[in-house]
């Protein structure tokens, strides 16, 4: 027997996110190089991004359900099994065509992460720390990205190229598996887990379902469209389709926002590692102050949003970036932004494990995801025009607003609600 198998398979989690982030912010950081390799403008790169944010849209609801089906052992084997193949063949890429459909199908492939995670979150972690184990897993995607700046560029220098950069991130999703596939199994059955952690667990699981306790909706069969007649549904869905976005404005166009700003990818290094630097600390204070007002008494619920709307004053702070011209306050001004992110992101991934039963929660997730996804592909085709014909302020304050909208959204639908007959137990 182990002690807190559950933050070992956190652990897991979080791993799997980084690993998932390293493949996709491959091409981000090399954008500059493959641009003038394949005389790409803004736009062309627009359309490779948006080729995987399609996939990965539409992906996370589909793959959301079916690892409702599968279980997140299986679901998420054969997710990372295939996105790294994906990736592991996109050397092969010859063009523009070329890397829009490799981009498409590692979408496909990487799209069932986040549902996945977030459900093994809601079957592993009592409702307390939910707050830090999502935290957990969803730091990997800043500490993946912030990786990626140091390890890509020196894989492009040593091995002389773009290719070897791909392939070499691409082998770390093998190893990944091999131990997933050995430490991972549900908590009712897990071989490992001790006596009182399993007592722990599945304690709380049942007090959070029992009538007039819990913090869920009785979906019965999990069905899209009961799921959607609840307003916490679109709560959940919309709270990370305005947020999102904003992410992956930063994650996919920062480096060339660098470049367009003057400054060289080389000598920029530890200045586009601050932001990341400044997600993962959001992630984990946005959890730890959730977790610490749930101890105090707090409905959970009500830490979430006030968590979520305090958070959303910070990403203000992507508008005076938007007139610096000096590297130091320009990136302390994105890092104070992505913390503030972060923070948002850790609550409304929260979300779906603290309102639904665990057999929906990865497929509201994956609507939230796909919803994420959706605003993500219209932003970023609008970030290649802009940037191309204007410049990057109006995209800075524009993305700077959005949370602010989401925080709204947030108050309105997720509230506490007593039984309505819709199916709708609690909200806590």
């Amino acid at each position: 027997m182990k002690k807190h198998v559950r933050w070992w398979i956190g652990g897991l989690l979080f791993a799997s996110t980084v690993i998932n982030y390293l493949d996709r912010q491959t091409l981000s950081v090399l954008a500059p190089y493959l641009k003038v390799d394949f005389h790409w403008s803004n736009r062309d790169f627009a359309l490779v991004v948006i080729s995987f944010r399609l996939a990965y849209a539409l992906g996370q609801t589909v793959l959301g359900r079916l690892v409702d089906r599968a279980g997140v052992r299986r679901g998420l084997t054969v997710a990372v099994t295939a996105y790294s193949l994906v990736a592991m063949l996109t050397p092969l890429a010859t063009g523009l065509r070329s890397f829009c459909a490799f981009r498409f199908l590692l979408g496909a492939g990487e799209a069932a992460n986040w549902p996945a995670a977030t459900k093994a979150v809601g079957q592993w972690f009592p409702r307390r720390e939910r707050g830090w184990a999502v935290a957990l897993f969803d730091s990997g995607s800043s500490f993946g990205a912030a990786i990626a700046v140091v390890l890509v560029p020196w894989m492009y220098r040593v091995f002389g190229g773009w290719r070897p950069a791909f392939a070499g991130v691409a082998a770390l999703g093998f190893v990944w598996v091999l131990v997933w596939r050995r430490v991972y199994d549900e908590p009712e059955t897990h071989p490992r887990l001790s006596p009182d952690e399993r007592r722990l667990i599945l304690d709380d699981r049942a007090a959070e379902h029992a009538p007039g306790q819990g913090a869920t909706a009785n979906t019965g069969e999990v069905d899209w469209r009961r799921l959607l007649s609840f307003r916490q549904t679109w709560g959940a869905i919309l709270a990370r389709g305005l947020t999102d976005p904003v992410w992956y404005m930063i994650t996919d166009w920062f480096a060339i926002y660098l470049v367009t700003m003057g400054f060289r990818l080389e000598d920029t290094v530890a200045g586009f590692w601050l932001p990341f630097l400044g997600a993962d600390l959001g992630n984990f204070f946005g959890g730890g102050l959730s977790s610490a007002l749930i101890r105090r008494g707090w409905p959970v619920g009500r830490a979430r949003r006030a968590v979520f709307v305090g958070s959303a004053v910070g990403v203000l702070a992507l508008i005076p970036a938007a007139y610096m011209s000096a590297l130091a306050p320009l990136v302390a001004c994105f890092a104070v932004a992505t913390f503030s992110y972060a923070a948002m992101s850790t609550m409304a991934l929260s979300l779906p494990a603290d309102l639904f039963e665990n057999r929906a929660v990865a497929s509201v997730a994956g609507m939230a995801g796909t919803a994420a996804g959706l605003g993500a592909i219209g932003s970023t085709y609008a970030i290649g025009i802009v940037a191309d014909q204007f410049s990057f302020t109006p995209i800075l304050v524009t993305a700077s607003l959005m949370p602010l909208l989401a925080a709204l959204v947030v108050v309105v639908l997720v509230r506490n609600t007593d039984a309505s007959g819709r199916g709708v137990v609690k909200v806590v």
